[in-house]
Parts: structure tokens; sequence; C-alpha cells
């Protein structure tokens, strides 16, 4: 599968790399992205099965999944993404979803584990498209990073953004948290924004005072996601 003549990759590294999406034309355009940047697909499939066994086969650097996949046709994806980060907790997932909702990565999200996770994201299919900013994500995942698809991430503020505790949340403090909620550092943000990281500072200290949330790395962003994908 690989290009003798890959582009230069972001990454820095080739990272090895497993599929599942059961959608041929979809797995094999994915194939043709991720391998065109240098990295190589040891295996691609179309299960949750297929690709627990494939990951055990090949205990590759990163994995990426759909959520949806035979024979149900609900979470096999997730089910298998879980299953696997039993298995290795230092593995890094990619989840590709078709829907801007993110209650499928529940039981992904846990507050209790260390600083330092192994790197976790989820976007939608469509930012396969966007090959630069797919390829970037993929790097970043593979080095520890959560990143959020910001669709989702602008679903779920508007979602929750008219009641309970969000609602104390200034139109600025609601876009930090936002740029928060895509794994963004308080320089990045402050860049975004075009504001100084002192002004991101107070906004984000204000935010983690009106809601219940820890600021540690990449610990706020599985925490701000779980807190906007709640009952609350």
């Amino acid at each position: 599968m690989s290009d003798p003549h890959p582009m230069n990759s972001a990454a820095g590294s080739a990272l090895r790399i497993v599929l599942a999406e059961d959608s041929p034309l979809l797995r094999a355009g994915i194939v043709t992205v991720v391998e065109s940047d240098g990295h190589t697909v040891s295996a691609a499939v179309g299960t949750g099965d297929d690709l627990v066994a494939a990951t055990l086969a090949h205990r590759p650097d990163l994995i990426i999944t759909d959520v949806r996949m035979p024979p149900s046709h609900t979470d096999e994806g997730i089910r298998a993404a879980l299953h696997l980060r039993k298995q290795r907790p230092d593995l890094p997932i990619l989840i590709l979803s078709q829907y801007t909702t993110v209650a499928s990565l529940d039981d992904l999200i846990d507050d209790r584990a260390p600083v330092g996770r192994a790197g976790l994201g989820y976007l939608l299919k469509d930012r396969v498209a966007h090959v630069r900013h797919f390829l970037d994500t993929l790097t970043a995942i593979a080095r520890g990073a959560t990143v959020i698809d910001p669709d989702i991430i602008t679903a779920l503020i508007g979602r929750s953004g008219r009641n309970g505790p969000l609602a104390t949340l200034s139109p600025r403090e609601l876009e930090v948290l936002g740029l928060i909620a895509q794994g963004m550092t308080n320089p990045q943000i402050a860049n975004r924004l075009i504001v100084s990281e002192a002004a991101v500072r107070k906004h984000v200290g204000n935010i983690f005072a009106k809601l219940p949330l820890g600021d540690s790395g990449d610990r706020r962003v599985l925490a701000t996601l779980a807190y906007l994908n709640s009952d609350r």
C-alpha cells in the first residue's frame, strides 16, 4: 500500500496505522490520503472484530475507526476501541463519525486517567477531505493530544448554552470554552482570537470558576467534553 514517493510527513516520522471503515470507497480514500504523507496502513478492515484482530496482530502506532460498522451499525467501532484501550492503554485512537454527537465517546473519557494518557480524536468524516488538517490531526493524536471536531463542539455548546451553569458564561467565555474543547493551549487560543495570553488566562480562570472542570493539560479537554455532553 505504501507510496514509493510520499509527500513530506508533518509528523516527522512515519506512523503505522490500522484503519476500520465499512465503506470501501471511503476506506480506500483514507488509505490514499494517509499513505501520501509517508505513513503506512498496516491493515484496512470493515468491522469492529477485524479492527481488534488487526490491531493485536500489527501493533500499530495509531488506529482510525468509524463509529458504526457491521453487523448492527450502531457502536461497533467504539466498542472495539474500548476493548483495545484495555489491552493497550497507550494506543492513540482517532474516531470518525457522520454525526455531530459524542454520546458514544462517554466510555472513552475517564476523569481518573492520568495526565499524559494516549491521544484521542473525534472528527467528522468530512474532515478527511481537508487533507492537511486531517494529517496534522493524526500527528497531534499520535503525540498524545485530544482533538475534537469544532463542528461537534459548536453543536454541543449551542445545545447546552441556554441552560444551567453554561448560561452564566459570557459570549467570549463560550468562545474560549469551545477552543479549549478542541484541544487548543492558551497561546494558541490567544493567537486565534488575536488577544493577549493574559486575557486568555483571565477568561479560562472565569470559565473554570463557573464550571466544575479541572485545568491540567489535555485533561481539561476531556473534562470540558464530558461536561458539554452530560445531561447536568
